[in-house]
Protein backbone atom coordinates (compact mmCIF):
# COMPACT_ATOMS: atom_id res chain seq x y z
CA UNK A 1 0.00 0.00 0.00
CA UNK A 2 1.41 3.36 -1.05
CA UNK A 3 1.89 6.03 1.72
CA UNK A 4 0.36 9.39 1.45
CA UNK A 5 3.55 12.41 -0.08
CA UNK A 6 2.63 15.54 1.98
CA UNK A 7 5.90 17.31 1.28
CA UNK A 8 6.15 20.05 -1.48
CA UNK A 9 9.13 18.37 -2.59
CA UNK A 10 7.96 14.74 -3.15
CA UNK A 11 4.82 16.38 -4.65
CA UNK A 12 6.96 18.39 -7.46
CA UNK A 13 8.53 14.99 -7.95
CA UNK A 14 5.62 13.19 -8.76
CA UNK A 15 3.96 15.89 -10.93
CA UNK A 16 7.71 15.91 -12.21
CA UNK A 17 6.97 12.62 -13.00
CA UNK A 18 3.54 13.17 -15.12
CA UNK A 19 5.48 15.09 -17.56
CA UNK A 20 7.65 12.06 -18.10
CA UNK A 21 4.83 9.91 -17.75
CA UNK A 22 2.92 11.85 -20.64
CA UNK A 23 5.65 11.98 -23.12
CA UNK A 24 6.06 8.34 -22.97
CA UNK A 25 2.12 7.42 -23.52
CA UNK A 26 2.11 10.41 -26.03
CA UNK A 27 4.57 8.68 -28.12
CA UNK A 28 2.74 5.79 -28.49
CA UNK A 29 -0.54 7.56 -29.61
CA UNK A 30 -2.82 7.24 -26.46
CA UNK A 31 -3.71 10.79 -26.75
CA UNK A 32 -2.18 14.10 -26.86
CA UNK A 33 0.49 15.19 -24.66
CA UNK A 34 -1.09 16.52 -21.54
CA UNK A 35 1.04 19.08 -18.88
CA UNK A 36 1.90 18.02 -15.60
CA UNK A 37 -1.39 18.22 -13.12
CA UNK A 38 -1.44 21.60 -11.27
CA UNK A 39 -0.02 25.08 -11.20
CA UNK A 40 2.90 25.91 -13.69
CA UNK A 41 5.24 27.96 -11.46
CA UNK A 42 5.18 29.08 -8.06
CA UNK A 43 3.19 26.72 -5.33
CA UNK A 44 1.82 23.30 -5.80
CA UNK A 45 -1.49 22.93 -5.15
CA UNK A 46 -2.59 19.60 -3.17
CA UNK A 47 -4.00 17.10 -5.77
CA UNK A 48 -7.63 16.99 -5.46
CA UNK A 49 -8.61 13.48 -4.14
CA UNK A 50 -10.03 10.90 -5.94
CA UNK A 51 -13.80 10.25 -4.83
CA UNK A 52 -15.51 7.31 -6.76
CA UNK A 53 -19.09 6.42 -6.45
CA UNK A 54 -18.28 2.64 -8.33
CA UNK A 55 -17.26 0.96 -5.37
CA UNK A 56 -19.76 -2.07 -5.18
CA UNK A 57 -20.50 -4.68 -2.42
CA UNK A 58 -17.98 -6.71 -1.66
CA UNK A 59 -15.02 -4.12 -2.97
CA UNK A 60 -13.58 -3.53 0.36
CA UNK A 61 -13.32 -5.82 3.35
CA UNK A 62 -13.81 -4.55 6.54
CA UNK A 63 -10.63 -3.77 8.19
CA UNK A 64 -8.90 -3.94 4.99
CA UNK A 65 -7.34 0.23 4.37
CA UNK A 66 -4.91 -1.16 2.04
CA UNK A 67 -7.15 -0.28 -1.15
CA UNK A 68 -8.72 2.89 0.17
CA UNK A 69 -5.43 4.54 1.48
CA UNK A 70 -3.96 3.17 -1.72
CA UNK A 71 -6.46 5.37 -4.03
CA UNK A 72 -5.65 8.92 -1.51
CA UNK A 73 -1.83 9.18 -2.72
CA UNK A 74 -0.62 11.66 -5.54
CA UNK A 75 0.52 8.68 -7.51
CA UNK A 76 -3.01 7.12 -7.54
CA UNK A 77 -4.12 10.67 -8.61
CA UNK A 78 -1.80 11.20 -11.15
CA UNK A 79 -2.70 7.88 -12.65
CA UNK A 80 -6.21 8.09 -12.64
CA UNK A 81 -6.83 11.64 -13.99
CA UNK A 82 -3.97 12.11 -16.78
CA UNK A 83 -5.71 11.38 -19.63
CA UNK A 84 -3.10 9.65 -21.13
CA UNK A 85 -2.50 6.86 -18.92
CA UNK A 86 -6.05 6.48 -17.94
CA UNK A 87 -6.79 5.34 -21.69
CA UNK A 88 -4.06 2.78 -21.44
CA UNK A 89 -4.91 1.82 -17.04
CA UNK A 90 -8.45 1.60 -18.44
CA UNK A 91 -7.83 -1.35 -21.31
CA UNK A 92 -8.61 -4.85 -21.04
CA UNK A 93 -4.83 -5.79 -21.20
CA UNK A 94 -3.28 -3.11 -18.49
CA UNK A 95 -5.96 -4.59 -16.31
CA UNK A 96 -4.93 -8.11 -16.75
CA UNK A 97 -1.10 -7.12 -15.91
CA UNK A 98 -1.88 -5.53 -12.77
CA UNK A 99 -3.82 -8.82 -11.91
CA UNK A 100 -0.24 -10.31 -12.02
CA UNK A 101 1.86 -7.75 -9.50
CA UNK A 102 4.25 -10.56 -9.78
CA UNK A 103 5.14 -9.94 -13.66
CA UNK A 104 4.97 -6.09 -13.12
CA UNK A 105 7.55 -5.86 -10.57
CA UNK A 106 9.85 -8.20 -13.60
CA UNK A 107 8.21 -5.97 -16.64
CA UNK A 108 9.33 -2.67 -15.00
CA UNK A 109 12.59 -3.94 -13.85
CA UNK A 110 13.17 -4.61 -17.79
CA UNK A 111 10.22 -2.78 -20.22
CA UNK A 112 12.38 -3.80 -23.24
CA UNK A 113 13.10 -7.05 -22.57
CA UNK A 114 9.54 -8.24 -21.85
CA UNK A 115 7.89 -6.17 -24.85
CA UNK A 116 9.75 -7.18 -27.04
CA UNK A 117 9.09 -10.46 -26.80
CA UNK A 118 5.31 -10.26 -26.19
CA UNK A 119 5.56 -8.70 -29.87
CA UNK A 120 6.84 -12.27 -30.71
CA UNK A 121 4.53 -14.64 -29.03
CA UNK A 122 5.96 -17.94 -30.12
CA UNK A 123 8.89 -17.12 -28.79
CA UNK A 124 7.28 -15.67 -25.10
CA UNK A 125 5.97 -19.17 -25.08
CA UNK A 126 8.99 -20.67 -25.32
CA UNK A 127 10.61 -19.01 -22.85
CA UNK A 128 8.19 -19.55 -20.74
CA UNK A 129 8.34 -23.37 -21.17
CA UNK A 130 11.91 -23.17 -20.88
CA UNK A 131 10.96 -21.85 -17.06
CA UNK A 132 8.53 -24.15 -16.80
CA UNK A 133 10.77 -27.13 -17.25
CA UNK A 134 13.64 -25.80 -15.84
CA UNK A 135 12.01 -25.04 -12.46
CA UNK A 136 12.57 -28.07 -10.86
CA UNK A 137 16.15 -27.77 -11.24
CA UNK A 138 16.34 -23.88 -9.94
CA UNK A 139 17.74 -24.86 -6.37
CA UNK A 140 20.72 -27.16 -8.03
CA UNK A 141 21.51 -24.11 -10.43
CA UNK A 142 21.03 -22.02 -7.49
CA UNK A 143 23.85 -23.75 -5.49
CA UNK A 144 26.16 -23.96 -8.20
CA UNK A 145 25.64 -20.00 -9.16
CA UNK A 146 26.86 -19.43 -5.20
CA UNK A 147 30.01 -22.10 -5.50
CA UNK A 148 30.94 -20.32 -8.83
CA UNK A 149 30.62 -16.75 -7.61
CA UNK A 150 32.72 -17.92 -4.21
CA UNK A 151 35.47 -18.92 -6.93
CA UNK A 152 34.60 -15.81 -9.20
CA UNK A 153 35.06 -13.32 -6.49
CA UNK A 154 38.28 -14.86 -4.84
CA UNK A 155 40.15 -15.14 -8.23
CA UNK A 156 38.35 -12.97 -10.32
CA UNK A 157 41.31 -12.01 -12.97
CA UNK A 158 41.94 -15.84 -13.15
CA UNK A 159 38.65 -16.96 -13.92
CA UNK A 160 38.00 -14.11 -16.19
CA UNK A 161 41.19 -15.31 -18.27
CA UNK A 162 39.64 -18.30 -17.84
CA UNK A 163 35.96 -17.54 -19.08
CA UNK A 164 37.67 -16.52 -22.47
CA UNK A 165 38.84 -19.61 -23.87
CA UNK A 166 35.90 -21.63 -22.89
CA UNK A 167 36.79 -24.74 -24.13
CA UNK A 168 39.64 -24.52 -21.51
CA UNK A 169 37.57 -24.03 -18.95
CA UNK A 170 35.02 -26.16 -19.60
CA UNK A 171 38.05 -28.70 -19.56
CA UNK A 172 39.14 -27.84 -16.19
CA UNK A 173 35.65 -28.06 -14.85
CA UNK A 174 34.79 -31.60 -16.30
CA UNK A 175 37.70 -33.12 -13.65
CA UNK A 176 38.09 -29.79 -11.30
CA UNK A 177 39.97 -32.27 -8.85
CA UNK A 178 42.57 -33.34 -11.13
CA UNK A 179 43.56 -29.55 -11.74
CA UNK A 180 43.73 -28.83 -7.90
CA UNK A 181 47.73 -29.99 -8.06
CA UNK A 182 48.49 -27.30 -9.96
CA UNK A 183 47.38 -25.02 -7.31
CA UNK A 184 51.16 -24.45 -5.63
CA UNK A 185 52.72 -25.59 -9.59
CA UNK A 186 51.54 -22.69 -11.87
CA UNK A 187 54.79 -23.59 -14.21
CA UNK A 188 53.84 -27.49 -14.01
CA UNK A 189 50.09 -25.71 -15.84
CA UNK A 190 51.90 -23.59 -18.40
CA UNK A 191 53.73 -26.39 -19.74
CA UNK A 192 50.55 -28.86 -19.36
CA UNK A 193 48.50 -26.04 -21.61
CA UNK A 194 50.92 -26.00 -23.96
CA UNK A 195 50.92 -29.66 -24.78
CA UNK A 196 47.34 -29.88 -24.65
CA UNK A 197 44.82 -29.54 -27.38
CA UNK A 198 42.24 -28.13 -25.72
CA UNK A 199 44.38 -25.35 -24.35
CA UNK A 200 46.21 -24.11 -26.78
CA UNK A 201 44.76 -20.72 -27.24
CA UNK A 202 44.60 -20.71 -23.64
CA UNK A 203 48.23 -21.50 -23.87
CA UNK A 204 49.40 -18.96 -26.71
CA UNK A 205 47.17 -15.91 -24.93
CA UNK A 206 49.97 -14.26 -22.92
CA UNK A 207 47.65 -11.83 -21.37
CA UNK A 208 45.24 -15.11 -19.75
CA UNK A 209 48.26 -17.28 -18.58
CA UNK A 210 50.04 -14.36 -16.75
CA UNK A 211 46.48 -13.95 -14.49
CA UNK A 212 46.52 -17.65 -14.35
CA UNK A 213 50.27 -17.69 -12.96
CA UNK A 214 49.55 -14.94 -10.83
CA UNK A 215 46.96 -16.69 -9.32
CA UNK A 216 47.30 -20.15 -9.55
CA UNK A 217 45.48 -20.85 -6.55
CA UNK A 218 42.36 -20.76 -8.56
CA UNK A 219 42.93 -24.21 -9.12
CA UNK A 220 42.43 -25.57 -5.49
CA UNK A 221 38.80 -23.28 -5.43
CA UNK A 222 37.57 -24.96 -8.49
CA UNK A 223 39.16 -28.60 -7.18
CA UNK A 224 37.17 -27.50 -3.89
CA UNK A 225 34.20 -27.30 -5.83
CA UNK A 226 33.97 -29.85 -8.42
CA UNK A 227 31.47 -32.07 -7.86
CA UNK A 228 28.88 -28.81 -8.23
CA UNK A 229 30.71 -27.68 -11.30
CA UNK A 230 30.62 -31.00 -13.80
CA UNK A 231 27.10 -30.22 -14.60
CA UNK A 232 28.32 -26.97 -15.86
CA UNK A 233 31.19 -27.82 -17.85
CA UNK A 234 29.72 -29.70 -21.24
CA UNK A 235 27.73 -26.00 -21.71
CA UNK A 236 30.99 -23.98 -22.83
CA UNK A 237 29.03 -21.17 -23.87
CA UNK A 238 26.47 -20.93 -20.63
CA UNK A 239 29.67 -21.58 -18.22
CA UNK A 240 31.70 -18.49 -19.56
CA UNK A 241 28.67 -15.99 -19.61
CA UNK A 242 27.95 -17.35 -16.13
CA UNK A 243 32.02 -16.26 -14.90
CA UNK A 244 31.76 -12.95 -17.02
CA UNK A 245 28.28 -12.23 -14.94
CA UNK A 246 29.80 -13.26 -11.53
CA UNK A 247 32.67 -11.26 -12.40
CA UNK A 248 30.65 -8.20 -13.11
CA UNK A 249 28.68 -8.47 -10.26
CA UNK A 250 31.30 -9.23 -7.81
CA UNK A 251 33.31 -6.08 -8.49
CA UNK A 252 30.01 -3.72 -8.38
CA UNK A 253 29.22 -5.45 -5.10
CA UNK A 254 32.84 -5.66 -3.50
CA UNK A 255 33.50 -2.27 -5.19
CA UNK A 256 30.76 -0.89 -2.26
CA UNK A 257 32.00 -2.60 0.51
CA UNK A 258 29.82 -5.98 0.20
CA UNK A 259 31.99 -9.08 1.70
CA UNK A 260 32.66 -12.29 0.31
CA UNK A 261 30.77 -14.12 1.96
CA UNK A 262 27.52 -11.75 1.25
CA UNK A 263 28.37 -12.30 -2.27
CA UNK A 264 27.91 -15.66 -2.23
CA UNK A 265 23.86 -15.82 -0.81
CA UNK A 266 23.38 -12.74 -2.95
CA UNK A 267 24.53 -15.45 -6.11
CA UNK A 268 21.91 -17.69 -4.34
CA UNK A 269 19.18 -15.52 -4.05
CA UNK A 270 19.47 -13.69 -7.64
CA UNK A 271 16.07 -12.94 -8.66
CA UNK A 272 15.36 -11.93 -4.85
CA UNK A 273 17.79 -9.70 -4.98
CA UNK A 274 17.07 -8.06 -8.27
CA UNK A 275 13.39 -7.65 -6.69
CA UNK A 276 15.00 -5.53 -3.94
CA UNK A 277 17.30 -3.64 -5.88
CA UNK A 278 13.88 -2.61 -8.06
CA UNK A 279 13.35 -0.94 -4.69
CA UNK A 280 16.32 0.44 -2.97
CA UNK A 281 14.07 2.94 -0.31
CA UNK A 282 13.23 -0.66 0.97
CA UNK A 283 16.17 -2.30 0.74
CA UNK A 284 17.71 0.74 2.63
CA UNK A 285 15.49 -0.01 5.30
CA UNK A 286 16.15 -3.91 5.56
CA UNK A 287 19.50 -2.68 5.92
CA UNK A 288 18.99 -0.73 9.03
CA UNK A 289 16.37 -3.28 10.48
CA UNK A 290 17.75 -6.09 9.47
CA UNK A 291 17.14 -8.49 12.92
CA UNK A 292 13.59 -7.21 12.58
CA UNK A 293 13.50 -8.36 9.30
CA UNK A 294 15.12 -11.53 9.52
CA UNK A 295 13.14 -12.60 12.08
CA UNK A 296 9.62 -12.06 9.52
CA UNK A 297 11.87 -13.89 7.20
CA UNK A 298 10.86 -17.19 8.71
CA UNK A 299 7.16 -16.22 8.23
CA UNK A 300 6.44 -15.03 4.24
CA UNK A 301 2.26 -14.53 4.92
CA UNK A 302 2.63 -12.61 7.74
CA UNK A 303 5.50 -10.48 6.02
CA UNK A 304 3.06 -9.84 2.90
CA UNK A 305 0.13 -8.95 5.02
CA UNK A 306 2.21 -6.53 6.42
CA UNK A 307 4.52 -5.11 3.71
CA UNK A 308 0.77 -5.07 1.20
CA UNK A 309 -0.48 -2.66 4.17
CA UNK A 310 2.41 -0.65 5.62
CA UNK A 311 0.91 2.27 7.06
CA UNK A 312 -1.94 0.27 8.37
CA UNK A 313 1.56 -1.18 10.60
CA UNK A 314 3.12 1.83 11.18
CA UNK A 315 1.89 2.71 14.42
CA UNK A 316 3.17 0.20 16.41
CA UNK A 317 6.65 1.91 15.58
CA UNK A 318 5.87 3.78 18.44
CA UNK A 319 5.04 0.93 21.32
CA UNK A 320 7.29 -2.07 21.68
CA UNK A 321 4.76 -3.97 23.19
CA UNK A 322 2.12 -2.66 20.76
CA UNK A 323 2.56 -5.49 18.57
CA UNK A 324 3.30 -8.10 20.92
CA UNK A 325 -0.65 -7.52 22.05
CA UNK A 326 -2.05 -7.67 18.75
CA UNK A 327 -0.70 -10.31 17.39
CA UNK A 328 -1.49 -12.10 20.93
CA UNK A 329 -5.20 -11.27 19.70
CA UNK A 330 -5.14 -10.84 16.11
CA UNK A 331 -8.46 -12.70 15.37
CA UNK A 332 -9.64 -9.56 16.83
CA UNK A 333 -7.54 -6.87 15.37
CA UNK A 334 -8.97 -5.43 11.69
CA UNK A 335 -5.14 -5.35 10.85
CA UNK A 336 -4.25 -8.89 11.55
CA UNK A 337 -7.62 -10.72 11.25
CA UNK A 338 -7.53 -11.64 7.23
CA UNK A 339 -4.43 -13.34 8.37
CA UNK A 340 -4.91 -14.87 11.78
CA UNK A 341 -3.42 -17.82 11.46
CA UNK A 342 -0.12 -16.54 10.12
CA UNK A 343 -0.19 -13.96 12.63
CA UNK A 344 -0.77 -16.44 15.25
CA UNK A 345 2.75 -18.51 14.06
CA UNK A 346 4.66 -15.46 14.27
CA UNK A 347 3.69 -14.48 17.85
CA UNK A 348 4.08 -17.88 18.89
CA UNK A 349 8.39 -17.69 17.34
CA UNK A 350 9.67 -16.40 20.38
CA UNK A 351 13.25 -15.12 18.62
CA UNK A 352 11.04 -13.66 15.78
CA UNK A 353 8.93 -11.84 18.49
CA UNK A 354 12.14 -10.50 20.16
CA UNK A 355 13.68 -8.99 17.54
CA UNK A 356 10.44 -6.93 16.32
CA UNK A 357 9.74 -5.82 20.22
CA UNK A 358 13.81 -4.61 20.06
CA UNK A 359 13.05 -2.62 17.23
CA UNK A 360 9.58 -2.01 16.96
CA UNK A 361 10.84 1.22 14.70
CA UNK A 362 11.04 -1.33 11.73
CA UNK A 363 7.26 -0.88 11.34
CA UNK A 364 7.92 3.05 10.90
CA UNK A 365 10.30 2.14 8.84
CA UNK A 366 8.33 0.14 6.38
CA UNK A 367 5.28 2.45 6.88
CA UNK A 368 7.59 5.05 5.29
CA UNK A 369 8.26 3.83 2.50
CA UNK A 370 5.02 1.57 2.00
CA UNK A 371 4.81 2.00 -1.79
CA UNK A 372 8.13 0.30 -2.04
CA UNK A 373 7.75 -2.25 0.15
CA UNK A 374 4.00 -2.74 -1.50
CA UNK A 375 5.79 -3.53 -5.05
CA UNK A 376 7.41 -6.11 -3.37
CA UNK A 377 4.42 -7.80 -1.08
CA UNK A 378 3.78 -10.61 -3.71
CA UNK A 379 7.43 -11.86 -3.81
CA UNK A 380 7.89 -11.47 0.02
CA UNK A 381 8.03 -15.36 0.19
CA UNK A 382 11.67 -14.92 -1.63
CA UNK A 383 13.08 -13.06 0.77
CA UNK A 384 14.40 -15.40 2.97
CA UNK A 385 16.65 -15.88 6.15
CA UNK A 386 19.64 -16.25 4.00
CA UNK A 387 19.07 -13.08 2.26
CA UNK A 388 17.83 -11.14 4.94
CA UNK A 389 21.06 -12.17 6.84
CA UNK A 390 23.75 -11.30 3.94
CA UNK A 391 22.28 -7.79 3.75
CA UNK A 392 22.59 -7.85 7.90
CA UNK A 393 25.71 -8.49 7.82
CA UNK A 394 26.73 -5.74 5.76
CA UNK A 395 24.43 -2.96 6.34
CA UNK A 396 26.35 -0.31 5.86
CA UNK A 397 27.34 -0.94 2.44
CA UNK A 398 23.90 -2.18 1.63
CA UNK A 399 22.75 1.14 2.89
CA UNK A 400 25.36 3.24 0.50
CA UNK A 401 24.39 1.05 -2.07
CA UNK A 402 20.55 1.79 -1.88
CA UNK A 403 22.04 5.51 -2.68
CA UNK A 404 23.81 4.10 -6.04
CA UNK A 405 21.10 2.95 -8.58
CA UNK A 406 23.53 2.53 -11.31
CA UNK A 407 25.58 0.38 -9.40
CA UNK A 408 22.58 -1.40 -7.51
CA UNK A 409 20.82 -2.27 -10.96
CA UNK A 410 24.47 -3.09 -12.55
CA UNK A 411 25.12 -5.66 -10.09
CA UNK A 412 21.60 -7.23 -9.71
CA UNK A 413 21.20 -7.58 -13.80
CA UNK A 414 24.38 -9.21 -13.33
CA UNK A 415 23.31 -11.69 -10.76
CA UNK A 416 20.13 -12.23 -12.70
CA UNK A 417 22.09 -13.15 -15.75
CA UNK A 418 24.76 -15.48 -13.57
CA UNK A 419 21.05 -17.26 -12.46
CA UNK A 420 20.31 -17.92 -16.05
CA UNK A 421 23.06 -19.09 -17.43
CA UNK A 422 23.58 -21.65 -14.57
CA UNK A 423 20.23 -22.63 -15.05
CA UNK A 424 20.79 -23.03 -18.60
CA UNK A 425 24.10 -25.25 -18.42
CA UNK A 426 22.17 -27.47 -15.51
CA UNK A 427 19.02 -28.02 -17.56
CA UNK A 428 21.16 -28.78 -20.97
CA UNK A 429 23.36 -31.08 -18.62
CA UNK A 430 19.95 -32.63 -17.74
CA UNK A 431 18.64 -33.37 -21.08
CA UNK A 432 15.75 -30.88 -20.36
CA UNK A 433 17.10 -28.10 -22.66
CA UNK A 434 18.37 -28.50 -26.71
CA UNK A 435 20.51 -26.59 -28.40
CA UNK A 436 18.14 -24.05 -29.76
CA UNK A 437 16.13 -23.40 -26.37
CA UNK A 438 19.61 -22.67 -24.93
CA UNK A 439 20.09 -20.28 -27.38
CA UNK A 440 17.08 -18.90 -26.80
CA UNK A 441 17.73 -18.29 -23.26
CA UNK A 442 20.99 -17.01 -23.60
CA UNK A 443 19.30 -14.15 -25.68
CA UNK A 444 16.92 -13.38 -22.63
CA UNK A 445 18.79 -13.93 -19.78
CA UNK A 446 17.06 -11.52 -17.25
CA UNK A 447 13.10 -12.32 -18.93
CA UNK A 448 13.80 -15.89 -18.26
CA UNK A 449 14.92 -15.34 -14.70
CA UNK A 450 12.05 -13.64 -13.75
CA UNK A 451 10.27 -16.08 -15.43
CA UNK A 452 11.67 -19.10 -13.96
CA UNK A 453 11.16 -17.27 -10.33
CA UNK A 454 7.63 -16.84 -11.02
CA UNK A 455 6.27 -18.99 -13.96
CA UNK A 456 2.55 -19.32 -12.53
CA UNK A 457 2.13 -15.26 -13.15
CA UNK A 458 3.31 -14.82 -16.38
CA UNK A 459 1.94 -18.69 -17.79
CA UNK A 460 -2.04 -16.57 -16.25
CA UNK A 461 -0.34 -13.62 -18.48
CA UNK A 462 0.70 -15.84 -21.91
CA UNK A 463 -3.10 -17.04 -21.75
CA UNK A 464 -4.51 -13.76 -22.39
CA UNK A 465 -4.40 -12.30 -25.93
CA UNK A 466 -5.33 -8.74 -24.48
CA UNK A 467 -2.35 -8.44 -21.69
CA UNK A 468 -0.01 -9.42 -24.43
CA UNK A 469 -0.87 -6.68 -27.18
CA UNK A 470 -0.83 -4.53 -24.11
CA UNK A 471 2.83 -5.41 -23.34
CA UNK A 472 3.88 -5.55 -26.72
CA UNK A 473 2.34 -1.89 -28.32
CA UNK A 474 3.47 -0.08 -25.13
CA UNK A 475 7.23 -0.38 -24.52
CA UNK A 476 7.54 3.47 -24.36
CA UNK A 477 4.76 4.00 -21.71
CA UNK A 478 5.93 1.26 -19.34
CA UNK A 479 9.58 3.01 -19.51
CA UNK A 480 7.85 5.90 -18.87
CA UNK A 481 6.22 4.72 -15.40
CA UNK A 482 9.52 2.56 -14.56
CA UNK A 483 11.72 5.75 -14.81
CA UNK A 484 9.58 6.98 -11.72
CA UNK A 485 10.16 5.23 -8.42
CA UNK A 486 6.74 6.63 -6.96
CA UNK A 487 4.99 5.28 -10.15
CA UNK A 488 6.55 1.59 -10.98
CA UNK A 489 5.76 0.83 -7.02
CA UNK A 490 2.17 1.88 -7.46
CA UNK A 491 1.94 -0.48 -10.50
CA UNK A 492 3.31 -3.45 -8.91
CA UNK A 493 1.41 -2.80 -5.82
CA UNK A 494 -0.98 -6.02 -5.25
CA UNK A 495 -4.06 -3.49 -4.29
CA UNK A 496 -3.75 -1.67 -7.23
CA UNK A 497 -5.90 -3.95 -9.71
CA UNK A 498 -8.67 -3.36 -6.87
CA UNK A 499 -7.84 0.08 -6.83
CA UNK A 500 -8.31 0.68 -10.67
CA UNK A 501 -11.98 -1.33 -10.28
CA UNK A 502 -12.89 1.02 -7.45
CA UNK A 503 -12.12 4.39 -9.00
CA UNK A 504 -14.22 3.10 -12.19
CA UNK A 505 -11.52 3.57 -14.66
CA UNK A 506 -12.35 1.76 -18.46
CA UNK A 507 -12.11 3.00 -21.60
CA UNK A 508 -15.74 4.24 -21.56
CA UNK A 509 -15.05 6.21 -18.26
CA UNK A 510 -11.64 7.78 -19.65
CA UNK A 511 -11.45 11.38 -19.45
Amino acid sequence: MATQISTTHNRKMILTSAAVLAVGLGAYGLGRVYPPMGPSAGTVAPAQRYVSSQVGEGDVTLGDTAVPQLMQTDAFELFVHDPNFRALAGSPGFKALVGQPQVMTALLANPAAFSGLAGHPDAFSSLLQAAQKASSLQPQAQQASAQLMGVVAGHSAAMLALSSHPEALSAILADASAFGRYANNANAFRDAAAKGSAFQQLASDKAAMTALLADPQVFASLAANSGSFKGLAGQQQALSAAVQSAASAAHQLQSAGVSNAAILSLAQNGSAFAMLAGQPKALEAIAGHSQAFTGLANHPQALTAILSNGSAFSSFGHNANAFHDAVANAASDARLSHNASAFQQLASDRAAMSALQADPQVFSAIGNNAAAFAGLASNAHLFNQQLIAAIASNGSAFANLANNASQLSSAAHSLQSLDAHSLVASAAAAGIFNSGTSQAVLANPAAFAAMSANPAAFAAVSQQAAAMATLAANQKAFEAIAAQPNLASLAANPSFSAALNQAGVSQSHAD
